[in-house]
Order: C-alpha cells, then sequence, then structure tokens
C-alpha cells in the first residue's frame, strides 16, 4: 500500500518568473523535476470585472448598504453646511439685539445711569468729537462694523405751543432729550460712504410714522411723553406733521419768555424703556441745544463677531507676540474692541456683556446640536453598513472558500470585498452629498431666511467620511471573511 501511495510535494525553486514543480511520486526520482511558467496575476480588468459582477448578483445588500450611507451622508452633508454657516448667519441675527459694544470718554467722571438714564447735569463729564467717527471703518475688522451711532443726551422743556400759555400746563420740563443719527451717510477716509445710524445699533425701537431726517428740523416723541402731553388732556390727539417746540432751558415757565426750537413730528417711539419718555432728534439739534457742537458723549456699536473661547478670555497683555497676532486677526469682540479704542483716541470701549454672552452661548449650543447630530448620523450609517456586510459575507461564504481553494490568499479576498464596499461609498457618499445640500438649503431658509452654499470642501469631507465610515463599518465582516477555511466551507460545514 506505501508503494502506492502518491506523495506530491511542489515548491519554488530559484527566482524570477519561471518556477519548477517536483514530482516525488516516482520511486528513486526525488529530483525529477519539470520547469513550467509562472502563473499570472489576475488582471486588473479582471479585478473590476469581479468586483462589478458581485453588485448585480446580489443588488439587494448593495441597495441596503447604499441607502444607509446616502441617508447618514445626507444628515452631515446638511449638519456640517449649516454648522460652517451658521456663525454668520447667527450672528447677523443677533443684531438684532442690538449694539455689542459702547464708547464712552475715558476722562469721564463715574457715570451715574440708572435704567439707562444717564442722571448725571449736562455739563458734566467728557465728550467726543464726531469727527473721529468715519475712522471706525479703518480698523482691521472694518466689516465687520455693521453700524454705530453716537448719542448726546441733554435737558429741554416740551410743549406744543410756540409760547407759553398761563392758564394751561403747556410745557412738560425736565424732558429728557437723546440726539443721535437715524440713517447718516458719512464719507470714510477710503473715499467711500457708510449709511449708519439707531435704526441699525437698536432695530427693535418701533416707530409709528417714520424717522426724522438727520439734517431736517424733524423730531420722535417717545409713547409716553406723547400721551402725557396737554393736548391730550384737550381732547386733541397729535399727529404725523404737528410741530413741538423745545426749549433748551428745561426748568423755562410761561413767565420765562423763552424762545423755543420749533421742530416736525416724524413718529411716535415705542421702546418699552427709558426711551418712551424722551425727545428723540437729529444730533446736530441736540449738539446746538447742549452747546456742544460737533460734539458726542455716548457712541453705541454693533458689531459681527466670534463668539469667545478660552483663549480670547486671557489678558491680551500676557499673549506672546505669535499669541497676540492670533488674538489681533480673529474677530473677537475683544478684539475688535481693542482696535475701536486705538482708533479712537481716548476712549473707553466696554463690551455690553449681557449681549456678547448671550450670543455666544446660543451658538455653541446650536453648533453642539449639529456635531451631535453628526456623530448620530455617522454611527447610524456604521451599523447599518457593518450589519448589511455581515450578512453579505455569510450569504458569500461558498463564493469566499472557492477563492481560497483556486490559490487567492486571505489578502486578496479581503481586498476584494474592502473595494466593493468603497466603490459603494463613493456611490452613497455622492447621493448622500445631493441629498443634504437640499436637506440644508430647507433648513436655511426655514431657520435663516437664506440657504447656504454649496462647498466642495463639504464634497470632500462628506465622501472621506463615507469610506471610513464603510471601513470601519465593514472591519469586522471582511477579518472574519479573510480568516475562512476553504475545505470546511465546501465540504458544506
Amino acid at each position: 500500500m506505501q508503494s502506492h501511495r502518491r506523495a506530491v510535494a511542489r515548491g519554488w525553486r530559484g527566482t524570477g518568473d519561471r518556477y519548477f514543480i517536483v514530482d516525488a511520486s516516482r520511486k528513486g526520482d526525488s529530483s525529477v523535476g519539470r520547469e513550467r511558467s509562472r502563473p499570472k496575476a489576475v488582471p486588473y480588468s479582471m479585478f473590476l470585472r469581479i468586483v462589478a459582477d458581485s453588485f448585480g448578483r446580489r443588488p439587494r445588500h448593495k441597495l441596503l448598504t447604499g441607502a444607509a450611507l446616502a441617508l447618514g451622508m445626507g444628515v452631515v452633508t446638511a449638519a456640517l453646511s449649516v454648522s460652517l454657516d451658521v456663525g454668520d448667519r447667527l450672528a447677523k441675527e443677533f443684531r438684532s439685539l442690538g449694539a455689542n459694544l459702547v464708547v464712552t470718554p475715558q476722562a469721564d467722571s463715574l457715570p451715574l445711569e440708572i435704567g439707562g438714564v444717564d442722571y448725571r447735569p449736562v455739563n458734566v463729564g467728557a465728550y467726543l468729537p464726531e469727527a473721529d467717527l468715519p475712522n471706525l471703518k479703518t480698523i482691521f475688522w472694518h466689516n465687520n462694523i455693521i453700524a454705530f451711532a453716537p448719542q448726546l443726551e441733554t435737558s429741554v422743556a416740551v410743549s406744543i405751543y410756540p409760547i407759553p400759555v398761563k392758564e394751561l400746563p403747556t410745557i412738560r420740563a425736565d424732558r429728557r432729550l437723546i440726539g443721535t443719527w437715524s440713517a447718516k451717510t458719512i464719507a470714510l477716509p477710503d473715499g467711500g460712504t457708510f449709511v449708519t445710524g439707531i435704526g441699525k445699533t437698536n432695530p427693535w425701537w418701533r416707530v409709528d410714522g417714520q424717522w426724522f431726517k438727520d439734517d431736517a428740523d424733524e423730531c420722535v416723541l417717545g409713547r409716553k411723553l406723547a400721551s402725557s402731553l396737554p393736548n391730550f388732556a384737550q381732547g386733541i390727539k397729535l399727529k404725523m406733521g404737528d410741530t413741538i417746540y423745545l426749549y433748551a432751558d428745561s426748568s423755562v415757565d410761561w413767565q420765562s419768555g423763552a424762545r423755543p426750537m420749533a421742530l416736525r413730528l416724524t413718529g411716535i417711539l415705542d421702546t418699552d424703556g427709558a426711551e418712551d419718555d424722551a425727545v428723540v432728534v437729529p444730533l446736530a439739534i441736540a449738539q446746538k441745544l447742549a452747546g456742544r457742537p460737533s460734539q458726542y458723549r455716548k457712541l453705541y456699536v454693533s458689531a459681527l463677531t466670534k463668539p469667545e473661547d478660552a483663549f480670547a478670555k486671557r489678558d491680551s497683555k500676557t499673549f506672546t507676540p505669535a499669541e497676540y497676532d492670533r488674538w489681533f486677526c480673529t474677530p473677537y469682540i475683544s478684539s475688535i474692541a481693542f482696535q475701536i479704542q486705538q482708533e479712537l483716541p481716548g476712549t473707553d470701549v466696554r463690551v455690553i456683556r449681557k449681549v456678547a454672552e448671550g450670543e455666544g452661548q446660543v451658538l455653541a449650543r446650536v453648533r453642539m446640536l449639529l456635531w451631535l447630530v453628526t456623530g448620530a448620523a455617522l454611527l447610524a450609517a456604521a451599523l447599518a453598513v457593518g450589519a448589511s456586510s455581515a450578512a453579505s459575507v455569510i450569504e458569500r461564504r461558498t463564493e469566499i472558500g472557492l477563492m481560497k481553494a483556486l490559490g487567492a490568499g486571505s489578502g486578496t479576498v479581503g481586498f476584494l470585498l474592502a473595494a466593493e464596499q468603497l466603490l459603494l461609498a463613493f456611490v452613497g457618499g455622492g447621493a448622500g452629498y445631493a441629498l443634504g445640500i437640499v436637506l440644508a438649503r430647507l433648513l436655511g431658509e426655514k431657520i435663516f431666511g437664506a440657504a447656504p452654499e454649496p462647498s466642495w470642501i463639504v464634497f470632500l469631507v462628506v465622501i472621506a467620511l463615507a469610506a471610513g465610515v464603510t471601513i470601519l463599518g465593514s472591519a469586522l465582516p471582511l477579518r472574519r471573511a479573510s480568516q475562512y477555511e476553504p475545505a470546511p466551507i465546501l465540504r458544506g460545514e
């Protein structure tokens, strides 16, 4: 029996593209060898054909995996597109909250403000030159300065009659007067122009009628002040175009004989604040009544900023040169405040923390929510790809065993299956990107009134994420497939 037993040993002899087969089945002839050509590797076209054929033979798993990737990458695309755009969008929306910076004279005395009203006498405190205001648009982040409005306050007496009437309490003495810009066109140092005013820094101020013109003798009355004027007691209601008389001497009475300034009423102001009991006039008129030509006391600035992080909250005096450049070239609110102070000498620029911190908290939470949605979508896509890959590997056990029996190594089998998954990732990622752009447009238009623009960066990131999710989700099934032994599989075990 031993003499009839065949033992065939094959092995490589030498190098190059030739090999020898040693046949030891013939007695006493173990050194006999027959030279044959080395089998050629599978052609590249054949490899692609095998990959392509797998899509046609088992379309169900491929469709499920592709759909999972498309949905997951669609959510990721929408979240990333909105996240990249949400900072600028929210910053613009936050400007409806009003100014986030206030500029005052550095040499000013200790302010005495209660409820937003400055109770210091008119002749107390320092003032700033109006001529320096165009320099605000020359700072490094000048494009982020979207509006500013100077203010000069004083006290006046208000009446609806040109002269005091003895029989009627026609004068409201010690009324607050606010001088500012409504929509002032200023000339910039670079030769351009810029339109700004209180309507942009305080957009929540509601005017029944219209704002005054900055170069006209017009005014706007606060709602409470308008309702307290004597004409209401006489059953006469103020209407747009009526004349309002202002006395620079806030304590004037009917015996004083003072001559008032006549202004045309253009609107009734409603702010739900202290301004409802004030008169709002062009800055030039307030300067004339206060005796402060070309000066103002307070400046409100509305700027687009980046929420402050731990780095921005550090003291700028402790920065290294590199850190200082990074801080200066980032639109942090503290950085913009510093640049404004450089352009307006003798000023103290303070951040309105209630507005600035609220913006930062909302933006941080929105971005965190978007990142959580992105992470959840990636995890769901990875689980779906893993489940589909595992089912596909189980169904293809016989095919995998046959490939290994024909000489394919574990690496070749794994590479073939990975190539199928990567091809599916590119297709699913592309479809998901298209779906995500549509979803991002819907979200942008519904929430911000403007859709984010498609970005090649987002496209490349989504394709890379799709490939990464596919490889991670398929890692365990592919490892299991590479460990299959052909003999048990072909025997049906």
